[in-house]
This record gives C-alpha cells, sequence and structure tokens, in this order.
C-alpha cells in the first residue's frame, strides 16, 4: 500500500513532537546541576566591580594558585619581604591596640596570609593567639583555606584581618563568611585600595567604602582612615553586632 503524506498530516506531526518535548527542554533548563553553575556578574554596585574572564570557580582557584606558588615570588615573601613588611604591619596592629580594636589577648584570623608575615606581626606585639590561611599552607603561621569557605566554626576569632578583599571572585560570600566566623564584638579590619586599581590577580575593584558597608550587614563600622599599606590605600573597621541587635 503506498502511503501519500500530505502537508497538514507533517505538520501535525511537527507540532505533537514539539509539544512532547517540551517537558524535557523544562526539565534541562531549570534542572539543579543547571542553576548550580557560578554566575560571574560583571557588576555588584556601582562602586564594587567584579573583574570579568573566570569561566568557572576552579579557573579562579588556578589563577590565584599560580601567583601563591610562584617560586620566585615566595622566595621574596620569604625573604626580603618578610624582614620589609612584619614590622610596618606591626604598627599598623599596635595602633589599632591603641584604639581598642585588637587585644593580646584576641583569638586572631589573617585571611589571605600567605607564608605568615601578618601572623608574624601580630605575635610580635603580644597577641599570640594568631593564625592565618591561605589556598597553599605555609606551616606553623598559615594553614590550608579558602577565604569563600572558611574552615573554621561559627564564632571562633575576636579578630580578622585581610588585605586581600581585591582578590574574592564572591565578595559577598568573602564577608559573609568574616562575619560568620567572628565571635559578637569582634573586629574586622581590611586594607584596601581605592585611589588605585590593584593588580592583575584581583578579582574586583571597589571605589568607596560604601559597598564594604552594605556587605557587613551584621556589622557597624567604627574606624576609616588612610594608610600607606604596600599598595593599599586605606583601613576599614567594622565591629560585629550582637545577634538582638543584628535582628533588629
Amino acid at each position: 500500500m503506498k502511503l501519500t503524506l500530505t502537508k497538514p498530516f507533517i505538520l501535525r506531526c511537527f507540532l505533537i513532537s514539539l509539544f512532547l518535548s517540551l517537558p524535557f527542554l523544562f526539565l534541562h533548563l531549570f534542572s539543579p546541576q543547571q542553576q548550580q553553575q557560578p554566575q560571574h556578574s560583571h557588576s555588584t554596585t556601582k562602586d564594587l566591580t567584579i573583574r570579568p574572564g573566570y569561566t568557572s570557580y576552579e579557573t579562579y582557584i588556578q589563577r590565584q594558585l599560580n601567583k601563591t606558588l610562584n617560586p620566585r615570588l615566595r622566595k621574596i615573601w620569604t625573604t626580603r619581604d618578610w624582614n620589609r613588611k612584619i614590622p610596618v604591619f606591626a604598627r599598623f596592629f599596635e595602633d589599632l591596640k591603641d584604639k581598642s580594636l585588637l587585644q593580646n589577648t584576641s583569638k586572631a584570623l589573617c585571611i589571605g596570609a600567605r607564608v605568615g608575615q601578618e601572623v608574624e606581626a601580630l605575635r610580635r606585639v603580644g597577641v599570640v593567639d594568631s593564625v592565618g590561611i591561605d589556598l597553599v599552607p605555609y606551616p606553623p603561621l598559615v594553614v590550608k583555606g579558602d577565604f569563600h569557605h572558611q574552615p573554621f566554626g561559627d564564632e571562633t576569632f575576636d579578630f580578622e584581618f585581610s588585605n586581600v578583599f581585591d582578590h574574592a571572585l564572591y565578595p559577598q560570600r568573602f564577608v559573609a563568611e568574616i562575619e560568620r566566623t567572628l565571635k559578637p564584638d569582634g573586629v574586622c579590619v581590611l586594607h584596601v585600595a581605592l585611589s588605585r586599581r590593584a593588580d592583575k590577580y584581583s578579582a574586583n575593584d571597589l571605589y568607596s567604602v560604601q559597598p564594604l558597608v552594605e556587605l557587613f550587614n551584621k556589622s557597624v563600622l567604627v574606624h576609616v582612615r588612610t594608610v600607606d599599606g604596600f599598595g593599599l590605600d586605606t583601613e576599614v573597621a567594622f565591629r560585629k553586632k550582637h545577634k538582638l541587635q543584628t535582628s533588629r
């Protein structure tokens, strides 16, 4: 028997197949696996922009490791930079102690500490319970840790310091982890660049303090001053609120 396919018949078959395929299309588009892919917005606010170019979180981590594992840089950090930077960090921390933002009894964390220059400076000024985290550990001063996912429990530290905010691909996550691991009344101090752009390994650019105020929504701004911090020009300090204050 010879079967003749008419145009209306072919069109009906096409529409039926399209209708039957729609559920599978929606499942693909809105599956959890699709939703978990990293979203790289190029702009957080007008004064905080995320740099483009990272196709995945793994790409971002590998770029940071390219700097941290560079043998030439690591030699500089442990020799020439070691003797040059520790006294400067020590003066910063002494000033914070004078402002009652840091005490000798503080349990302190340095975020993105590389080989631990900041940690050594804290210990030299009397804050002996101090440790750093970085993607590459440097015992005994620095343990392995990703600042987007700190390897510590809630409310662990009295004081946290970082001069690598510009390296955060997800600034909101970076700050959220600080506020999670700080104790109530704990202090976070950041050194950031506002008047100049940071190096090629930076993941964001900050143009004012206001985005930090918005990100630290469980804390209050307590201190801002101009500093000369090895390419960073502004020191900003936040104090974490008590839970009752946060809920208001």
